[in-house]
C-alpha cells in the first residue's frame, strides 16, 4: 500500500525570506537525490487565509512513496537527515510538522 510524508510548515515570521529559503531547499533536494529540474515528485499546496484570518500552517509538502517500507528506508538516508534538519531550518514559525498516511 503506498503512504504520503506531509510536511506541514507553520506560518513564517517573514514569507520572502521563508520562499527564497524554501526554494534554496528544493535545489538541495533536486540536487542531491539527482531528480531533474522539470520533475516534481512531490506536491506543495500554501495555504490562504480564511474568515477567521491566516490558517496555522502555511504550506503543506506531500511526498508519495510506494510502501511504509520504502518510506521507512528513504527517512534512514543520509539525505533525508540533511534535508529535515533544513527543513527545521526554514521554518522560522516553529518546526514543521510530520505527517505519514496511506
Amino acid at each position: 500500500m503506498s503512504v504520503n510524508l506531509v510536511v506541514l510548515y507553520p506560518q513564517p515570521t517573514d514569507i520572502a525570506a521563508f520562499e527564497s529559503d524554501y526554494e534554496g531547499h528544493l535545489a538541495l533536494w533536486h540536487e542531491k537525490a539527482g531528480i531533474p529540474k522539470d520533475q516534481t515528485p512531490y506536491t506543495i499546496l500554501r495555504f490562504a487565509p480564511g474568515p477567521d484570518g491566516p490558517a496555522p500552517y502555511y504550506q503543506m509538502v506531500t511526498m508519495p512513496f510506494p510502501s511504509a517500507e520504502a518510506l521507512e528506508e528513504a527517512m534512514s538516508t543520509p539525505l533525508m537527515e540533511e534535508l529535515g534538519a533544513d527543513a527545521v531550518r526554514i521554518s522560522t514559525g516553529g518546526p514543521p510538522l510530520i505527517l505519514v498516511g496511506a
